[in-house]
């Protein structure tokens, strides 16, 4: 082996000067999923919150704590700099940079990021990470702009998705005042170590020694090992034993760490206490250290797990982990696959909403019959889905860290819980948290198009249920199809055609966003009519959905479920010939009370209603 260089090195220095990155062709695709990304959201601001402290000056970040990242093996050849291992890291650092960019006010600050991500030579930018089937995504996503997902490449499509995971994780207390010195931090004390080797066979050898050799075990595997060493009966062992590993392999089926999430979502929803304030010097409590290191969390709270008899190790293994592991496999095949009676689930995980998974294990008990159990998930995830869809109508924020404290306030008030007292306690909860659907500017803006897609999504498939008609949901959200659902706008993005009901061109398009000016309709129908005057959309709109549909007379005349369900819903459908500020107005109150309808509180007591029938 030849020379060996390691470097550890700051954000700055490891991507700034123009720094160029290669990566083979064989090793091009970017797999990170929601998880990883989220989780380093996470990890970097809990990082920077034990030492920031509100007011402190700039210059006082330099003696903030570090951060680690890991490390990047490099290999050198013909004049290149090749990633032998770390492009994920470095993709999702890249994504996270492009987002602060983004969000900073600061021009030097701006420049000084612009500056990590590419480079520039003669008008062009040359990212950090040179990957031809990725500029186009890269670019659209430093401008702002909007790139069809359509026949894209899988590594462009996932780097399109982790970048909406960054949007809604990235914390809310970090934005505003705090966000100048996030990025100071991220960009001096986080540290990575660059690790260089002058030929491609040494930077293999390097990467296969680092993952080979000494390879530590998972913290499954160390709890799995002090469970079963506490079990002192040889055949009780090997139950155990037994009944772990089968867990683990149907665990593992559904993805990599999915049995570390399933001991996470357990434990925080039956024995979380507490967690960690949001404020210098905090130490990490419950909710946190089970989120992290559930191995040595069990093994300093073994007296209140009543972990003191060989025979509690057993039933620990045997019986809870036995139980809640497989309802939580069962919740997370429906967060997956849309699920007949489940269908809640899979709402709240499109809207990455990963925080239900120990809500939904929170009220159920191993003495519950299934029946109770599949009705308490229903109510926990109705609520969820209702609150998520009010925050998201009055603008405000479900990312993990905006939500995390109040859902584990809620996870410790349903703990145990029966269906009727889960379903008041949820239902009060609502109530108190004052959020409505009267926001009556709600609607679009460049930030929350797929929050949007899907809320009309849910709109549109009302109607068509409420008609006696299937449900279309997953066509109206897969991309992936050849013609793909878009939100296309009733109004066409011409100000001059209403100047004699808006003066500006910015109110003009204020009210053109709102959400009772938007439908779901195919790219195709968009393509052909997206920029045409409502006069010609009018007749086309009534070949598409019920929705669409609605603003067409003719739906009146000849859709006796449609009539049906417009008199017992009692929504105020009507056609429109014409499309004038007025008629959006009364198109954003039927919206209005279409998501009344939907997000229906008392949804929850109907639940707990059902079953006592």
């Amino acid at each position: 082996m030849k020379e060996i260089q390691g470097d550890a090195k700051n954000v700055r220095n490891l991507l700034g000067g123009g720094a160029k990155f290669a990566i083979d062709y064989y090793q091009r695709e970017y797999r990170w999923e929601s998880k990883q990304v989220i989780e380093l959201i996470e990890d970097l601001a809990e990082k920077f919150h034990e030492s920031y402290k509100e007011g402190d000056p700039r210059a006082a970040v330099r003696d903030y704590g570090r951060y680690f990242l890991g490390s990047i093996i490099i290999s050198e050849r013909d004049g290149q700099r090749f990633i032998i291992d770390g492009q994920q890291r470095i993709t999702s650092l890249t994504l996270l940079l492009i987002y602060l960019h983004r969000e900073l006010d600061d021009q030097q600050q701006q420049v000084l990021i612009a500056g990590l991500i590419f480079s520039l030579s003669y008008g062009e930018r040359s990212f950090n990470l040179e990957v031809p089937e990725r500029k186009a995504c890269m670019n659209a996503l430093f401008t702002g702009s909007t790139l069809e997902r359509q026949d894209q490449p899988e590594s462009v499509v996932n780097i399109l998705d982790r970048f909406q995971d960054i949007e809604k994780a990235f914390p809310d207390d970090l934005k505003d005042e705090a966000l100048p010195y996030f990025v100071d931090w991220l960009i001096e004390n986080v540290r990575l170590v660059e690790i260089t080797a002058s030929t491609d066979a040494d930077a293999y050898t390097i990467f296969e020694t680092m993952n080979d050799r000494g390879l530590s075990l998972t913290p499954t595997e160390m709890l799995k090992s002090y469970l079963l060493a506490n079990i002192n009966v040889t055949e009780s062992r090997h139950e155990a034993s037994e009944i772990w590993r089968k867990r683990v392999e149907s665990l593992q089926k559904l993805g990599r760490g999915t049995e570390a999430n399933a001991i996470t979502a357990w434990l925080r929803s039956q024995y979380a206490e507490s967690i960690r304030e949001r404020r210098r010097g905090a130490k990490p409590r419950d909710f946190g250290l089970i989120g992290t290191e559930f191995h040595r969390w069990i093994r300093d709270h073994v007296d209140e797990l009543s972990l003191t008899e060989p025979s509690e190790f057993a039933r620990f293994i045997c019986e809870d982990f036995a139980f809640y592991s497989r309802w939580y496999e069962h919740i997370r095949q429906a967060g997956n696959h849309l699920t007949d009676g489940l269908e809640w689930i899979y709402y709240n995980e499109q809207n990455n909403f990963t925080l239900q998974y120990p809500m939904l294990l929170a009220p159920i008990n191993k003495s519950d019959t299934e029946a109770e159990i599949i009705c308490k998930l229903r109510i926990v995830s109705s609520y969820i889905d209702s609150l998520v869809a009010r925050r998201i109508w009055n603008w405000r924020s479900t990312a993990y860290s905006t939500m995390q404290y109040g859902m584990f306030l809620v996870i410790k008030a349903i703990r145990g819980k029966s269906v009727g007292d889960l379903a008041e306690i949820l239902c009060k909860r609502l109530g108190e948290d004052g959020l409505s659907f009267g926001n009556n500017g709600f609607g679009l803006h460049r930030r929350n198009r797929p929050q949007i897609h899907r809320m009309l999504a849910r709109m549109t498939d009302h109607v068509a249920i409420g008609s006696g008609q299937k449900s279309r949901y997953l066509e109206y959200t897969d991309w992936r199809l050849s013609d793909p659902y878009q939100v296309e706008h009733v109004w066409a993005n011409h100000p001059e055609r209403h100047t004699s009901e808006f003066s500006h061109p910015n109110d003009f398009a204020w009210h053109r966003d709102r959400i009772g000016g938007l439908l779901l309709l195919p790219r195709s129908f968009n393509a052909a009519f997206g920029d045409k005057p409502y006069v010609q959309k009018y007749g086309p709109y009534f070949g598409q959905n019920l929705l669409a549909q609605s603003l067409n007379e003719k739906a009146y005349e000849i859709n006796p479920g449609f009539l049906r369900f417009i008199k017992e819903s009692n929504l105020p459908f009507k056609p429109h010939c014409n499309f004038n500020r007025s008629d959006l107005d009364e198109r954003q109150e039927l919206y209005r009370q279409i998501a009344e309808q939907i997000w229906d509180p008392e949804i929850l007591r109907r639940e707990a209603a059902g079953l006592s029938r």
